[in-house]
């Protein structure tokens, strides 16, 4: 957070973009430069400059993309893809509000944009409705998704699930990138992702030793392939889920989980991806769909 916030100030003092990406960490430079597009987006709206604001961001990427260009350390590298990435989303996002002809900041079509804020010392990641906190988890450098218009939806749909305090449910054919969307929010969000794969040789022990550490721990899980794991097992999870969603709606610290007193981190999310319709897969239960958007 302190590093987030250095940066913040010396983004403003630096005469260059491309220099100040050369002198702070990846993960660092893409939140701060975030929270200063979002700031830039409501000014020009205001201002009804996002004609203007648009052939910045373009000349914005032109100098990252001459950058690039040159030689380069491996980690600046690594950066600089991950911001070319971000970058051209947030040129795309300014170009289609700008022909949608958007002149509030409340529109819908700006709304539904993951949006970086700072507020009261600290960094606020917004969607629609829902207001998350940033959570400052160290994640190394790593490149990013592509974001494209179906990304941005399920992204809207597992922030609404998170900020419900339910939990999250891509489902779709192999290889579609449900997994690796659920990875690249929670790396939006800076939160820890573990990724799981699910057989039918679970049994309730192992997912409630899993839930425990999740819960402690605040961090997301995704359970890839979720409906492998046999019916009477999915109806136990159902309860072990439904046990740390109240609590948490309760904003307890503690709670008793499967006879022990755990603590409790808010900022634990539990998501599930299902290919449906292969050979051996169970129907999900009725009391795990509630759980689940």
């Amino acid at each position: 957070r302190d590093v987030i916030e250095k940066s913040i100030d010396a983004y403003l003092l630096t005469p260059s973009r491309p220099q100040w990406t050369r002198e702070w960490p990846g993960q660092v430079v893409l939140c701060v430069s975030q929270i200063f597009w979002t700031q830039d987006v409501h000014q020009a709206i205001n201002d009804n400059a996002l004609g203007p604001f648009y052939d910045a961001l373009m000349k914005q990427l032109g100098d990252i993309v001459e950058m690039v260009r040159g030689k380069l350390e491996k980690q600046t590298r690594i950066t600089l893809g991950a911001l070319v990435t971000i970058d051209v989303h947030a040129r795309d996002v300014v170009e289609s509000i700008t022909k949608a002809g958007v002149t509030s900041e409340n529109d819908f079509k700006w709304l539904s944009q993951l949006r970086y804020y700072w507020e009261n010392d600290n960094c606020r990641v917004k969607i629609i409705n829902a207001n998350c906190k940033y959570a400052y988890e160290y994640l190394g450098n790593s490149p990013r998704l592509v974001i494209t218009p179906l990304t941005d939806r399920c992204y809207r749909t597992l922030i609404g699930a998170f900020n419900l305090n339910l939990g999250g449910a891509p489902e779709g054919p192999a290889g579609t990138g449900k997994t690796e969307t659920t990875k690249d929010l929670a790396k939006a969000l800076a939160v820890q992702c573990v990724v799981f794969n699910c057989s039918d040789g679970l049994d309730y022990l192992a997912m409630s030793k899993f839930f425990k550490g999740l819960a402690s721990a605040g961090a997301w899980a995704c359970f890839d392939e979720f409906n492998r794991i046999e019916l009477e097992v999915l109806s136990v999870v159902a309860q072990q889920i439904l046990a740390i969603q109240r609590a948490v709606q309760d904003g307890l610290d503690r709670f008793m989980f499967e006879g022990t007193q755990i603590d409790l981190n808010p900022n634990c999310f539990v998501a599930i991806t299902m290919n449906p319709g292969y050979a051996g897969r169970s129907e999900l239960p009725d009391n795990l769909k509630v759980l689940f958007r």
